[in-house]
């Protein structure tokens, strides 16, 4: 519709299942939420499944289907998407790899996150792995905190059907039954191995491990896949539009679709975000544009530690910071819509990704309000608004005049 302004608002992984130590109910459930419940009371919720079935539960199939692109015709794998945003533009020969550091300890995959090493320490551990191991036809390249990509030119296309174990779901489990299986598995895993010793080696791990903190001494690949092509956003929507995130990942299929990426200081995809500048620069970027896409990643990170208090603090953060701001600054429009929801579960009690369906709102202008009164998973399972395509749901909170 004319001079509507579309707003989605992603919490990465907030969906949960009912805790004991909750008394049953979920974070989302536990969470004050006053601003995603006004939306609720005055909009719709449902469900919608963001991963196809027989799909690996991942934030990339997911958050392609959130921006309407069905994943099973244009997913090729995380790493390409990644590589979009950090400016890497992959030739036909060339495989992507996502390239996290990791801490392993006797066999043990103990952190998959290097202890949320901050990105200042990675660079200089992809700056010494580059001048030890790098090639014409291998080259790492630095992205943000444990998240980092590596580029092979002119290798076999079997690379692309390795089954490669993401490091989030082996937490406490042995490094050496989850390596990367399948045929030329070999050369990734020696090189897996090799970058074990050169960063056992390096000072700065040292350092860390004196103050006895995690420290990336071995890289982990996995989301491997080659170049992939979008249709345009604006083709498809007729919109103008910006991606807020920390995440390589949302940035680049927010670019490969032809969106602005727009950096947020303080934004680091981690519990210490600045939920507030996001908010704030989204309500910017709507000045000329009429669709933006926030994103907020603390919820998963939270689940993928199995801290249940860390979750629903970040619940309640996006819900105080990012929908509250975004809400006082258009409650009284009347050419808005608002979506609100998690790209897929990362339960406490898993500490991974489930493809289970989704909770979302809608809410604006020319959706009518439903008889529910609280956003939270029980609640929107009692919904008959329900999408088995999750990448339809854009379609309907664009493109419909009524909802």
């Amino acid at each position: 519709m004319k001079g509507m302004k579309y707003i989605v608002l992603v919490a990465d992984g907030m969906a949960d299942y009912p805790l004991e130590e909750l008394g049953g109910r979920t974070p989302l459930e536990v969470a004050r939420t006053p601003n995603m419940d006004f939306l609720a009371v005055n909009g719709k919720i449902g469900m919608a499944a963001c991963v196809p079935e027989g799909m690996a539960a991942g934030s990339d199939v997911a958050n392609l289907s959130i921006f309407g692109y069905d994943p099973r015709k244009y997913f090729s794998g995380r790493a390409p998407l990644e590589a979009i945003n950090l400016g890497i533009q992959l030739r036909d020969d060339e495989i992507a790899f996502r390239c996290n550091f990791i801490t392993e300890e006797n066999d043990i995959l103990l952190d998959y996150s290097a202890g949320h090493i901050t990105t200042k320490e990675a660079q200089v551990l992809i700056k010494v792995l580059n001048k030890r191991l790098s090639n014409e036809s291998l080259r790492f390249y630095p992205g943000v905190s444990y998240r980092h990509l590596l580029v092979l030119r002119g290798q076999p296309d079997d690379y692309l059907k390795l089954k490669c174990h993401a490091p989030h779901d082996i937490i406490g489990k042995k490094v050496s039954e989850h390596l990367p299986q399948g045929k030329n598995r070999a050369s990734i895993v020696e090189l897996m191995k090799k970058s074990q010793e050169i960063l056992r080696e390096h000072e700065i791990n040292l350092v860390r491990i004196d103050l006895k903190e995690n420290p990336g001494n071995m890289i982990w690949l996995w989301g491997q896949g080659k170049r992939v092509e979008l249709p345009l956003f604006k083709q498809k929507y007729g919109l103008d539009g910006a991606v807020i995130s920390a995440v390589d990942l949302i940035k680049g299929i927010g670019r490969s679709v032809g969106l602005d990426s727009i950096n947020v200081p303080g934004a680091t995809g981690y519990y210490d975000t600045d939920y507030e500048a996001k908010a704030r620069y989204a309500i910017k970027s709507l000045e000329n544009k009429d669709f933006v896409f926030v994103h907020v990643e603390a919820p998963d990170e939270a689940g993928h530690n199995g801290d249940t208090r860390a979750k629903i603090s970040a619940i309640e953060n996006f819900d105080r910071l990012v929908v509250g701001r975004i809400l006082e600054a258009y409650r009284d429009s009347e050419a808005v819509r608002i979506m609100v929801l998690p790209d897929h579960p990362t339960p406490i009690s898993l500490k991974t990704h489930t493809s289970d369906p989704v909770c979302f709102l809608m809410y604006g202008t020319g959706i009518a309000k439903d008889e529910f009164v609280w956003y939270n998973e029980i609640e929107a399972k009692k919904s008959s608004f329900r999408f088995e395509n999750g990448y339809e749901l854009m379609d309907c909170f664009i493109k419909k005049d009524y909802i």
